[in-house]
């Protein structure tokens, strides 16, 4: 979320001001004491094309604003942990429930499929098998050759007919 480093920016004789707070003037200051940061203080040499830092001293008020920010920044980040960790199984949770959804109606699916195979399956066992079809042809063949000869024998020749 936030960055707890110091900025980077060059930091001016304003902004020192007022972290520092009010400065003594020196008709105020005993003589001697020696103030606790020098009025225009050199920033410590860096690599080349570094940003150039300045370190202050804070008044304790200040430094314990800070400290309270920094301890509010941790707990929301802390919060929004534990938030994505929450939404991460909640995810991985409905993912899991898709998949059963998914088994389930393929699972569905298949029990229609082997009900409708099951059917067929029933129709066709009742039909006639092979042997029952060639013992049809066999009789009705056997039965018309004795028809036949019948028919001729009465004398029947009215019921075949004449080509």
């Amino acid at each position: 979320m936030t960055d707890a480093a110091p900025s980077t920016r060059p930091a001016n004789a304003a902004d020192a001001a007022l972290l520092q707070g009010p400065v003594p003037t020196p008709a105020a200051a005993p003589p001697n004491a020696v103030p606790a940061v020098p009025p225009n203080p050199v920033p410590p040499q860096a690599q080349p094309g570094a940003p150039a830092r300045l370190a202050v001293a804070l008044p304790s008020q200040v430094a314990d604003q800070l400290a309270r920010i920094e301890d509010k920044a941790s707990r929301i980040e802390d919060k929004y942990a534990r938030s994505e960790a929450l939404l991460a199984r909640v995810e991985d949770r409905v993912e899991a429930a898709g998949a059963r959804m998914n088994e389930a109606a393929r699972q569905a699916d298949l029990a229609a499929l082997r009900a409708e195979v099951r059917a067929l399956s029933d129709r066709t066992r009742r039909l006639p098998g092979a042997g029952a079809l060639i013992l049809t042809a066999v009789v009705t063949a056997v039965l018309t050759v004795v028809l036949t000869l019948v028919a001729q024998r009465l004398n029947l020749q009215s019921l075949i007919p004449l080509r």
